[in-house]
């Protein structure tokens, strides 16, 4: 099983090479979007929402994990909450910089409405910060625009 819950594509017949070609090209042009949280529900539903638009996604529940993922498969999008059970979710950022590991994008989830911690999140090289809960339609918009899936980037 891959990481997203769907099984892996079967052998191509003897002597066929186009489907698993086709499979491979299919796989890799999907965005892979990481998951920092750790709370199971809250994960659990953002892995639905982003695979159900064609994303591939990963679920970390905290920073040993998501450096260990990132470190092994680097996201096109990492959306990171910043409180979590090993330590504070932006010293993931820090742990990817130095691995040269780094996401395309890096998204702060926090639930507070707090100019210094925009601020922190700013600093560490998080493109936005988001407040919790994030209405699904937005989040849907803004990830389109932070991958290039979209001409219009997020308001």
């Amino acid at each position: 099983m891959e990481e997203s819950g769907s099984r892996a594509p079967s052998e191509p017949e003897a002597g066929s090479t186009s489907r698993s070609r086709t499979s491979k090209v299919i796989r890799e042009a999907r965005s892979h979007v990481l998951v920092v949280e750790d709370n199971e529900l809250v994960s659990g539903a953002l892995r639905v929402l982003f695979e159900e638009t064609g994303r591939r996604v990963s679920v970390a529940g905290s920073v040993a994990e998501a450096v260990s993922v990132a470190s092994a498969d680097v996201p096109d999008l990492m959306l990171v909450d910043l409180t979590l059970p090993d330590g504070d979710g932006l010293a993931i950022v820090e742990q990817l910089r130095q691995l040269d590991r780094l996401p395309k994008v890096v998204i702060a989830l926090t639930g507070h409405d707090e100019p210094s911690i925009a601020a922190r999140c700013t600093e560490a090289g998080c493109a936005e910060v988001l407040l919790k809960p994030v209405p699904t339609r937005d989040l849907l918009r803004h990830a389109d625009a932070w991958l290039g899936n979209s001409a219009t980037p997020p308001s």
